[in-house]
Formats: C-alpha cells, sequence, structure tokens
C-alpha cells in the first residue's frame, strides 16, 4: 500500500452499474479538487480483438474450449501489478488505451498521427503528471495468481458487482441489441467463459474493501428468457466492509443519511438500488479524503 501515491480500483462485471460508479467518483474527484490517474482494464489484454478472435479458433481446435478474456492466458497480470507498484512509488508510468469504437480510433489517430483502428491498441505513454492518485476501472483490480499479485499494492478496493443472473441479463441484451450476437452465441460465450470467472474473477470479490452487489427485486429466476433488463429502482444494494475496522464507518449515521437502507449483518447494508450513487459518495468520499490527508502529511 501506499500512503503518498494511493491506488485506488473498481474491479466488476457487466451490469454492474458502470456509469453509476464512474458518476460517483466524478462528483468525489471534483468536489474535492482531486487529479486522477485513470486505467481501465482492457489496456491490459494481450490481443487485439482480431488476434483474440484467432486465439480462441486456435485454443478450440487444440480441444481448449474454455480460452476467455477473463483468465491470464489474455491478459498481462504482471504488468498491472508493475504499474500499480510504480505508480504507488513514484506517481508515474506507463499506460495505452484500447480503442472499442471507430470514433474511438479516429481520436487516437489525431492524437498519436498514426493510423489507428478499432479493436487495437494505442501505442504506450506516461501517465499524466502531478496526479494526486491512480484510478483503475475492470475486471482485474483485485487479480492474484502465480507470478502476479496487485493487492499489496492497492489503497482501497471496491467490489461492484450483480448477481450473475442480473449479469447475464445484461450481456444477453447488450450484445444482442448493440452488437448484433444472437442469443446462442452469447450463451456460448457465457459458458466458454465460465472456468476463468469461477478461477479468476470472483476470488477478488472475498479481496476487496467494500462490495456494492445488486440484487433484483423482479424475477430473474431464467436470464436466458428475459425481456428486460432490472433496472436500479427495480434492486436493493447490498454493501459489505470486508473488515470495518479499517475504515471505521459511521452505521448510524449512513442509515439516517440514506432513506430506505438498513443492516442485515453487522458489517453489510442494504439500501434501494436508485441510492446506490449516492451511497457511494457518502461511503467512499471520506476514505478518499483520509488517503489524502494521510499522503500530504
Amino acid at each position: 500500500m501506499s500512503k503518498k501515491f494511493p491506488v485506488i480500483v473498481v474491479t466488476g462485471s457487466s451490469g454492474a452499474g458502470t456509469t453509476t460508479v464512474k458518476s460517483a467518483f466524478e462528483h468525489i474527484f471534483i468536489r474535492n479538487k482531486i487529479h486522477a490517474a485513470y486505467i481501465s482494464g482492457d489496456s491490459f489484454h494481450l490481443h487485439s480483438r482480431r488476434e483474440f478472435a484467432e486465439a480462441v479458433k486456435t485454443a478450440e481446435e487444440q480441444g481448449n474450449r474454455h480460452f476467455s478474456h477473463f483468465g491470464p492466458e489474455s491478459n498481462d497480470f504482471p504488468a498491472l501489478e508493475n504499474l500499480f507498484k510504480v505508480y504507488g512509488k513514484n506517481g508515474n508510468g506507463q499506460y495505452r488505451h484500447y480503442i472499442h469504437t471507430a470514433t474511438e480510433a479516429e481520436a487516437y489517430t489525431d492524437k498519436f498521427n498514426i493510423n489507428l483502428e478499432e479493436g487495437n491498441f494505442t501505442p504506450l505513454e506516461s501517465l499524466p503528471e502531478d496526479t494526486d492518485l491512480l484510478f483503475y476501472e475492470g475486471l482485474h483490480g483485485m487479480v492474484k495468481g502465480e507470478g502476479y499479485d496487485v493487492t499489496p499494492h492497492v489503497d482501497l478496493a471496491l467490489g461492484v458487482v450483480p448477481v450473475v443472473n442480473i449479469e447475464w441479463i445484461q450481456k444477453i441484451h447488450r450484445d444482442g441489441m448493440e452488437r448484433g450476437y444472437s442469443k446462442e452465441d452469447v450463451i456460448d460465450t457465457i459458458l466458454r467463459r465460465m472456468p476463468d470467472y469461477v478461477n479468476h474473477i470472483t476470488p477478488q470479490f472475498s479481496r476487496t474493501d467494500i462490495n456494492f452487489q445488486r440484487v433484483a427485486t423482479v424475477d430473474t429466476s431464467n436470464p436466458f428468457v428475459a425481456r428486460d433488463i432490472p433496472t436500479l429502482d427495480e434492486s436493493f444494494v447490498v454493501i459489505r466492509f470486508r473488515n470495518p475496522r479499517k475504515f471505521n464507518p459511521d452505521f448510524t449515521n449512513l442509515l439516517s443519511m440514506i432513506q430506505g437502507s438498513f443492516m442485515s449483518r453487522r458489517n453489510t447494508m442494504v439500501v434501494p438500488g436508485g441510492k446506490m450513487g449516492m451511497a457511494m459518495e457518502i461511503i467512499v468520499g471520506p476514505i478518499i479524503e483520509n488517503l489524502l490527508q494521510q499522503r500530504l502529511s
């Protein structure tokens, strides 16, 4: 862990409420005049979009039907660990972007003055100077395995994850509506990812400091026939502190500030889904302020 250059991670998967999370942290950073270095998890993929498709095909020809973006074969986890370590010591490091869309490709082509295409990576560049903290958002913020372990270099780790049925509903709808995949293709992807999901994604949520888990209040028992994605207002968010003594949250005060919230266990709050952003701000904001005060002391 670092007191001079804090590293904050938000690790989670599709359907977790990415827009809400980004908005909450933007409010915290603006309110506290924090200059953050932003890192996206997919920039640590090892393959471009085309290379990944070829790698999947090769793996299947060799009898491996479980090659996915979730596992170490597709990601440079040692590089992620090194970035967290270097930033924690010196406040600098190298990063790049994964190019998701043609619009992004055009913008990065102009920035770097080289031809860059959708589904590829930008060249490595230095992190912005004089940042107050590093903010990582992606699938592998607390990943740990043979030859890599990012956890000693993280000062605050948040897990933001829906129950798995909501995650599957989100993926089926997103990949179908936005990317044109059939439901059968999406289900095949879910099944292909499952071993890596179990072995490399879910264990992280036992290492995070605070988890925000969205639970639907509508029937999601068969996610493969669901017509709609449950909204935040059709959900509760379960907020679990792995070790309350680490941050000493004032649960009585938090409950009074968030209407409709309650304690389900001594270290677990439950809040209405529509209050997720608010809850994140009032819980995480003071923690980040304290990390920065320690940095200056």
